[in-house]
């Protein structure tokens, strides 16, 4: 007589789907759980279980919940880390969306420690780059911050004619009750949606005190006291609300979705309109060591050098660690992100910008590029290709948007009219302009001498290997380039289960070899 084969005889020893359940109970995140479960009763379903569903399934392409739930049903993997329990899609969804998203930093860094553990990581060198990731929201519910400061210094105009109109209004009605009454609107300060409040308050009042009277003028008063009123309260007012609610919203961000107000605006390496549209999206912050990922942040801005040291900052204070070497590409080079590097005593293997263009033999044919110009220290002067003086004029200290102080020094030439290579050198009507910050040439000094070694050289080079090899498995071979949740917690959860995943992949590929 045969029997049917068991679950456990149609999962292979050496699936991945083994390893995925096997290294979530070497985690031990049963506390984690714990931590945040609330009284009322206990789950119908494990959460160590769903941990595991959402992982391999993260890891197998399957992300939609009613896809996760039907692989419960249907997948002989799936099943086997269920244990024929068959949750539904919105089970799935709510724990995904809420108690995960508690907890998902708390597993990564569990998963992390057991890599040291293990002996895979030492948590002392960190290789970053980050990618971008769409947004669930719809690419056409932009609100830009230029549109919305435009519209709102015209909605300001208009009511500060209008309020000076219902001042005049009620001063020829009553010239006792019209002294002052409103607010002066006459400056440049803008109008709040409390002051159009008080607005239509003190109008609501001024037509209870006249509501009594008979006389044709005091009539008239009131139809176009009504009519302000109503104005205030159908148009100005919510227009207003509106606009400081987007401002609120921005963050100094300059754009934002409508369905998705965490989300920000940026242009994607996926365009395959080839016409640069911008979508809403996330910028992804990824470090890895020894090619696994020990450390991720979500970030609404689009722009890596201001990411860099609130990135580094989180993954060194959830780690309890702190990094020897951080190795990063050129779009993290920057004077702020030296001093942080300088200051924190971490070796920093980061080009800057123009790097690879001064190294080749090209940039120091340019002779119109001031950098190759002669310089005199001592005179403070450069001299220009047709051999005039650019003396210095001035020293500029500006703040950042982050609010760090640059201080550089402006040169100008004096004797650039009548001469032949002007239209080659500069275009500006007072002649030749030239910048120099010191701290940012001894900076980019240190950087050209560090990768001139063979040591930080070979580190630079593993980077291409390391961070670029997690973005082009997600985005790649398990296709996920856009999310499905909305929110920045719980794009958090998405991305930390796809890193939690990679790396016990990783793992696999490992102990299988």
């Amino acid at each position: 007589m045969a029997f049917a084969p068991s679950l456990d005889e149609l999962v292979p020893e050496n699936h991945f789907v083994r390893i995925v359940s096997k290294t979530v109970d070497e985690l031990g995140i049963e506390e984690v759980f714990a931590k945040y479960t609330k009284g009322g009763g206990a789950s119908r379903y494990n959460p160590v279980m769903l941990v595991k569903v959402l992982i391999y399934c993260y890891m197998t392409r399957t992300y939609s919940s009613r896809q996760i739930a039907k692989q419960c049903r249907e997948n002989v993997k799936v099943m086997w880390l269920t244990g024929f329990q068959k949750p539904d899609f919105r089970t799935i969804n709510k724990f995904r969306s809420e108690k995960l998203k508690d907890t998902i930093e708390e597993i990564f860094i569990a998963t992390v420690q057991l890599l040291n553990k293990k002996g895979y990581v030492s948590l002392e060198k960190y290789f970053v780059d980050g990618t971008k990731i769409e947004s669930a929201a719809n690419k056409y519910t932009f609100v830009w911050k230029k549109a919305v400061e435009k519209n709102e210094k015209k909605l300001d105009e208009k009511l500060k004619v209008f309020l000076n109109d219902v001042e005049e209004i009620t001063r020829k009605e009553d010239q006792v009750y019209g002294d002052k009454d409103f607010a002066e609107t006459g400056n440049d300060d803008p109008v709040t949606s409390e002051d159009i409040k008080e607005a239509a308050e003190k109008i609501k009042q001024r037509l209870a005190e006249i509501n009594d009277r008979d006389a044709d003028e005091s009539k008239d008063v009131k139809k176009k006291l009504k009519k302000a009123k109503r104005q205030i309260e159908t148009d100005y007012l919510p227009r207003k609300t509106k606009y400081e609610k987007a401002k609120a919203t921005f963050k100094g961000r300059n754009s934002y979705s409508k369905t998705d107000e965490e989300a920000t605006f940026m242009r994607m390496k996926e365009d395959h309109m080839l016409n640069g549209q911008l979508k809403p999206g996330y910028n992804i912050q990824v470090g890895t060591e020894n090619n696994f990922v020990i450390g991720y942040d979500v970030f609404p801005n689009p722009t890596d050098t201001r990411t860099f040291i609130p990135h580094l900052e989180n993954v060194q204070n959830r780690l309890k660690c702190k990094f020897k070497t951080v190795i990063a590409d050129a779009g993290y080079g920057s004077e702020e992100n030296y001093d942080y590097l300088e200051e924190k005593e971490i070796t920093g293997i980061v080009k800057y910008p123009s790097y690879e263009k001064e190294t080749k033999r090209s940039f120091k044919k340019k002779i119109f590029n001031a950098e190759n110009w002669k310089y005199d220290a001592e005179q403070k002067e450069y001299t220009c290709p047709c051999g005039n003086p650019v003396p210095y004029k001035k020293t500029v200290t500006k703040k950042n948007e982050s609010g760090y102080m640059q201080t550089y020094e402006v040169y100008r030439c004096d004797n650039c009219e009548g001469c032949p290579f002007r239209a080659l050198c500069t275009k500006s009507e007072y002649g030749r302009m030239v910048q120099r910050n010191e701290h940012w040439l001894e900076q980019k000094a240190k950087v050209k001498e560090l990768l001139a070694t063979y040591e930080y050289k070979k580190l630079m080079k593993k980077r291409s290997t390391e961070c670029e090899t997690v973005f082009g498995q997600i985005k790649g071979n398990l296709h996920f380039r856009r999310f499905y949740l909305r929110g920045n917690e719980k794009v958090g959860t998405e991305w930390g289960l796809l890193m939690i995943g990679y790396d016990f992949k990783q793992l696999a590929r490992m102990m299988n070899a």
